[in-house]
């Protein structure tokens, strides 16, 4: 007989010989069962108890005082399923945990499954638009420019319809936004999708020929920019052999270049015939948003999500344990810097659309400046701040950085690409208090949220667990399931998970395996508690004498050193290795180090097939617009 205690490991064991007489274990099976077990505050309907009983030889054996106080103690502190088995006439006690693990190597989210919303994203934004009508949705950090959560909706309401009447725009036609984080961002995207249109975001940054390859390959029938950008989207239109109508949102009153439509003169008309939209016929299975992925390993693609991915992303990490706000009310409104830009999903989903729903309160950077940044902060009193590992850095190393810059701060997430944990306490030792300091893991295939840490982890090495309703499997070369802790590929498969790439099925078939797990690419391992640890992408491995090294593991050891701002490292053909490290590294201002001396750093730190053989200094590492160091652009240029 084995009694199984499932849930949080309990690490003593009865002895194996120990046999329980009958009678007690009656007695004990009728208190177990009188117990009220439950799970994360609720009552765990998979918990059964039952005893099957097949020999009465046992019964003249009494428990030890020893034996007594333990199983008293797991009655007490049990917040379990119990299970009570009978092995023959012998009687054997021992306690089990349950695990996230299925033995196909499946790992399961720990949290409860959540009901997923029939909604268009549309509809999900605004579903709460009654409780605060009159906050502030988003505002310019310098200007102060913004609008209330009323102002935006009726704005974004006549811009949808005039998408429709004026640029006739139907369903499922794209429309292209090419701004930086202005408060009309999310007015224009609440517009198109109002109008039955599908967004898709392009970097402001992008050159003509940038722009025309993703006006092509979205087949964008408008595209929404500022003035001064103006010019780079008319040679963009010049390239692609393509007349679409260009929408500009003035944002200081500059004057309307020629050939183009305010964006005031379509979300502020009085005169639009509203009644077209009720034309749109869009449901959750529909596509809304085309991004293009981020091309770190080769060219973008067109990740086609729908409705229903990125509600149920938001509704995921709505869940109590892991949830990224604080309900709106009459006393209380969260602050959100949106500094990461609305282009990328992390900022789409996490910060616009997901925060919108809330009635949280949006304050918008157009232009990254650090001091701008840091002062902000401060002057906009912002309690949630979502970044990627170069803002973690620069909040580290800026001479304005202190805990009076950061005493407004009470929660960080990162994402976008990992931090290591000596990075982040660095961080936190110039907050000087306790914070929340989690990581999340996404990509934009999967809209994006697949983990994050719960509130209260400490280890900042690692992501944590799958968010609801959302399976991880690690496998190797061969996509066999690898087990606990073991580094591999990493597997995903969820309701978040992209419908796929646009007019790419080679690319389709590389990614989607024959039971509909995603592949992502990266290199990570999972705990037997379910604790997701990304190491680095699967294709940037290192590959040393046969060994795999993982650039991300050198980097953060190269930022440990004293004048070492930042740093990539990439593999480069060796003649006898196969591949050798080289590190580019970015050195703080005023600060010196000879490539010796941080060759010698590394070296005293890792195993001999890691060591760095090649150090060249630059004066920044290139990085996407979400953080992720562009190693092949180094590759490229250096190599």
């Amino acid at each position: 007989m084995s009694v199984s205690v499932e849930g949080e490991f309990i690490s003593k064991s009865f002895p194996e010989d120990l046999s329980v007489p009958l009678c007690l274990l009656s007695l004990i099976v009728k208190r177990l069962v009188s117990f009220k077990l439950s799970l994360s505050d609720h009552i765990l309907s998979s918990g059964l108890l039952y005893a099957n009983t097949v020999g009465r030889t046992a019964s003249t054996y009494i428990f030890s005082r020893q034996v007594k106080k333990m199983f008293s103690k797991i009655l007490r502190t049990s917040n379990k399923s119990l299970r009570v088995l009978q092995d023959g006439s012998a009687c054997i006690v021992s306690v089990r945990n349950q695990s996230l693990w299925t033995q196909d190597g499946i790992i399961k989210s720990p949290y409860k499954p959540i009901e997923i919303p029939n909604n268009t994203l549309y509809h999900y934004v605004w579903h709460n638009l009654d409780k605060w009508p009159e906050r502030t949705m988003a505002v310019c950090a310098e200007t102060g420019r913004g609008y209330t959560y009323e102002q935006a909706f009726k704005l974004s309401h006549t811009f949808a319809a005039n998408l429709r009447k004026k640029l006739k725009i139907r369903d499922g036609d794209t429309v292209m936004i090419m701004l930086p984080n202005v408060p009309d961002f999310p007015l224009v995207a609440m517009g198109i999708l109002e109008a039955g249109g599908v967004i898709s975001t392009i970097n402001p940054v992008y050159k003509p020929h940038e722009v025309q390859r993703q006006l092509l390959m979205s087949d964008a029938k408008v595209i929404v920019t500022l003035p001064s950008l103006i010019e780079v989207v008319k040679q963009a239109l010049k390239l692609a052999k393509v007349d679409i109508p260009i929408i500009v949102v003035k944002t200081n009153g500059e004057p309307i270049p020629e050939g183009t439509i305010a964006f005031n003169e379509l979300s502020e008309d009085v005169y639009v015939d509203l009644s077209c939209l009720k034309e749109v016929r869009r449901d959750s299975k529909d596509i809304c948003f085309l991004p293009y992925s981020s091309g770190t390993t080769g060219l973008p693609k067109g990740v086609e999500l729908t409705h229903r991915n990125i509600v149920v992303n938001c509704e995921q990490f709505n869940e109590p344990k892991i949830r990224c706000h604080e309900d709106t009310t009459d006393t209380h409104q969260d602050v959100v810097l949106a500094v990461l830009p609305f282009f990328h999903i992390y900022a789409a989903t996490a910060i616009m659309f997901h925060k919108m729903s809330q009635g949280i309160k949006l304050v918008t950077l157009a232009k990254f400046q650090p001091e701008v940044f840091l002062h902000t902060l401060e002057n906009h009193k912002v309690n949630w701040l979502f970044v990627a590992p170069p803002l973690v850095l620069l909040m580290t190393n800026h001479p304005l950085a202190s805990s009076n810059t950061y005493r407004y701060i009470d929660n960080v997430i990162n994402g976008a690409a990992g931090m290591a944990a000596s990075d982040v306490e660095r961080f936190l030792s110039k907050v000087q208090r306790q914070i929340r300091y989690n990581q999340g893991y996404g990509l934009t295939e999967t809209s994006p949220v697949i983990a994050l840490g719960h509130k209260d982890i400490e280890d900042y090495g690692v992501v944590g667990n799958a968010v609801p309703n959302t399976e991880m499997m690690v496998v190797d070369a061969e996509l066999r399931s690898l087990g606990p802790n073991q580094l591999g590929e990493l597997l995903v498969r969820g309701p978040q998970v992209m419908k796929g790439y646009r007019n790419n099925p080679e690319a389709n078939a590389d990614v989607f395996t024959g039971d509909g797990w995603f592949r992502t690419g990266d290199l990570a391992m999972v705990d037997e508690n379910g604790v997701l640890k990304v190491c680095d992408r699967l294709k940037e491995l290192i590959k040393v004498k046969g060994f795999q090294v993982p650039p991300a593991e050198l980097e953060a050891l190269l930022r440990d050193h004293p004048a070492v701002s930042d740093a990539a490292v990439v593999g480069v053909p060796h003649a006898t290795k196969g591949e050798s490290p080289k590190a580019f590294v970015a050195l703080k201002p005023g600060k010196n180090a000879s490539a010796k001396d941080l060759c010698g750093f590394v070296a005293d730190k890792v195993a001999s097939y890691k060591r760095i053989d090649d150090v060249l200094f630059i004066d920044s590492i290139p990085r996407s617009a979400a953080g992720k160091i562009l190693r092949k652009d180094l590759k490229a240029k250096y190599c």
